[in-house]
C-alpha cells in the first residue's frame, strides 16, 4: 500500500487539493493538517507541515494536509481565515466520511493553527495540536481578545521563544487564562529550522509514545 497519494475533495469554494499519508495498517484515527500563510507563501508542503503529517502517520493515524483555497490546484481565493475555516472543516469531514468512527485530530502551523482552532468550535475534534499558532494576528474576537477562541485543556501548544512572527508573550496571553500547558523551545525561531526532529518527537510523547 502507497504511504501517500495525492487525493482532491470538496468545498465550499470548489475543489480542494490533499495529500493522505497512511499509515501501514488500519489507522487508529485521523489527522488533519492546515498550513501556513497563504498570502506569505504557505502551502500543504511546508516542512513543518509535513513533519506534523509524518508524524502522524507514524502514529498510526490517516493524515492529510491539504491546500487551502487559492493555493496551488485548490479553487477560490483567500478569504482572511474565514472561507479557510470551511475548509478545513471540509477536509475533516472528507476523512472523517472516509474513516468513519475513528478520532479526529486538527492541527495546524502558524495561520493554519488559528484555522484549526476556528473550525475546532464546529467540528470538536477529540486533540488539537498548534504550533506556533497566529495568536493576536487576525480579527479580534470578543473571547479573550486574542482572536483566537478558547481550546480544550489537553491541546498540544508547541511554541519557539525566539519566534520572530508570533511573539511568545501573546501566545502566554491568550493561554494563561485557560490554563493551557506550552512546550517552549529554546532557541527555535518561528519556522523551526533545525527543530523538526523534536517536534515530532514531542508529538509522539502527547500521543502516549516513546520516540
Amino acid at each position: 500500500m502507497a504511504t501517500q497519494r495525492k487525493i482532491t475533495f470538496a468545498g465550499a469554494a470548489g475543489r480542494l487539493e490533499g495529500m493522505l499519508h497512511l499509515p501501514d495498517a488500519a489507522p487508529r484515527a485521523v489527522a488533519v493538517v492546515a498550513h501556513p500563510l497563504p498570502t506569505m507563501g504557505g502551502t500543504m508542503d511546508n516542512k513543518v507541515v509535513t513533519t506534523l503529517a509524518g508524524a502522524f502517520r507514524e502514529l498510526g493515524f490517516a493524515a492529510l494536509r491539504f491546500n487551502f483555497r487559492g493555493v496551488g490546484e485548490s479553487a477560490g481565493s483567500y478569504d482572511q481565515g474565514n472561507g479557510e475555516a470551511q475548509d478545513a472543516i471540509a477536509a475533516a469531514n472528507f476523512m472523517r466520511s472516509e474513516y468513519p468512527g475513528l478520532p479526529l485530530i486538527g492541527a495546524g502551523f502558524s495561520f493554519g493553527g488559528y484555522v484549526q482552532v476556528r473550525a475546532a468550535e464546529e467540528l470538536q475534534p477529540q486533540h488539537l495540536v498548534l504550533v506556533a499558532p497566529a495568536v493576536g494576528r487576525f480579527a479580534p474576537s470578543t473571547e479573550l481578545r486574542t482572536g483566537m477562541p478558547q481550546v480544550p485543556a489537553d491541546t498540544l501548544l508547541i511554541h519557539g521563544d525566539l519566534d520572530e512572527v508570533v511573539e511568545l508573550d501573546a501566545v502566554l496571553h491568550w493561554a494563561r487564562p485557560q490554563q493551557l500547558p506550552i512546550v517552549v523551545l529554546a532557541g527555535a525561531d518561528h519556522f523551526f529550522h533545525g527543530r523538526l526532529t523534536q517536534i515530532r518527537q514531542i508529538v509522539a510523547r502527547h500521543f502516549g509514545v516513546r520516540p
